[in-house]
């Protein structure tokens, strides 16, 4: 029976996991059924207010399902690697684990180390591929299984399939799309790789770009940008690290806006400038952009509670003819 081991932390790897574990008996996924025989996870770190030691998602998960879960820190210490061989394990699969994964490590596995990558690549490598697509506007998205090697993302493709990206997804909803989608890649892909039917296919380093990791200063809003950017970024950085302005000193989050284009509003005033604009009876702060104008539907003042643009105006009507920014 084949044994492997799964490597995952955060809820984006939680549904490739859930699948495996549903899939392991024999004739489900393979003729001959596998056994997980450990899920390697970050270690524990303490979290909240109450800086009390939280689980992963994935290790909860494991735990939940009787599964033996192991937390050694880097695994490029010559003893951590001489550990992992111990399992014995025929596969290794990875899954927003968060380690670049040595050499000597993905040599061990007889079938290699297949890795779920929330993109098209060669498309957004790196550690930001959900934000970064909602970023530039693309129309869809997809997950790829690949086969890992030393790189950043670079290894040959197994599998890909395709998301249309929602004009309403943010990096929150569309990330649970792909996990969901990535435990079907994944299961379409396992008993295929096993039986020797897939070629891997290098990555065309001429298409590849790169993503890095999103600060909480990416989130402070340009108003000289375009409102379809802004629109955009509000999306993509939602839940993390969001998106925000400063009005009067106090920080001011943007938590759904949308952007328009038309001239119904005046032209000509300083980008982040404040306007009461009414959408099919829904009141909305409308906000000047280097181009067009950001339709803000739902934010949050520094201390106070996320609200509704309507019930914002009621309480700080002051707020229009204001000039929103780093200063105000």
């Amino acid at each position: 029976m084949l044994r492997l081991i799964y490597m995952g932390t955060p809820q984006f790897a939680v549904p490739p996991l859930e699948a495996l574990i549903r899939g392991a008996r024999p004739g489900a996924v393979l003729p001959e059924g596998y056994e997980i025989v450990a899920v390697i996870t970050r270690t524990d770190k303490p979290a909240g207010r109450g800086h009390q030691v939280a689980f992963s998602p994935v290790k909860q998960v494991a735990l939940a399902h009787g599964l033996r879960v192991w937390q050694p820190g880097s695994l490029k210490r010559p003893e951590t690697i001489e550990a992992l061989a111990a399992f014995g394990a025929d596969l290794y699969i990875v899954t927003a684990f968060g380690q670049i994964l040595p050499q000597a490590v993905l040599d061990q596995p007889r079938y290699g180390t297949l890795n779920i990558h929330a993109s098209l690549l060669p498309k957004y490598r790196g550690v930001s591929p959900i934000s970064e697509a909602i970023l530039q506007g693309e129309s869809e998205t997809g997950v790829t299984i690949m086969l890992l090697d030393a790189g950043i993302d670079t290894g040959p493709i197994l599998h890909q399939r395709r998301l249309p990206i929602a004009p309403d997804d943010t990096t929150e909803t569309l990330s649970a799309k792909l996990a969901d989608l990535g435990a079907t890649a994944l299961l379409e892909t396992l008993p295929r790789w096993i039986a020797g039917e897939i070629t891997p296919q290098p990555q065309d380093e001429s298409q590849a770009s790169y993503t890095r990791m999103l600060r909480k200063e990416d989130g402070q809003i340009d108003w000289q940008r375009s409102a379809v950017w802004l629109a955009r970024m509000v999306r993509a950085y939602t839940p993390w690290p969001g998106s925000y302005t400063f009005w009067r000193g106090k920080l001011l989050k943007i938590l759904t806006a949308t952007a328009m284009t038309g001239q119904a509003l005046p032209t000509g005033l300083p980008p982040g400038t404040v306007k009461r604009f009414t959408v099919a009876g829904d009141e909305l702060l409308a906000v000047a952009c280097g181009e067009g104008w950001l339709l803000v539907s739902r934010l949050q003042l520094e201390g106070r509670k996320a609200v509704s643009a309507a019930e914002f105006l009621r309480g700080y009507p002051q707020i229009v003819d204001s000039v929103l920014g780093a200063t105000s």
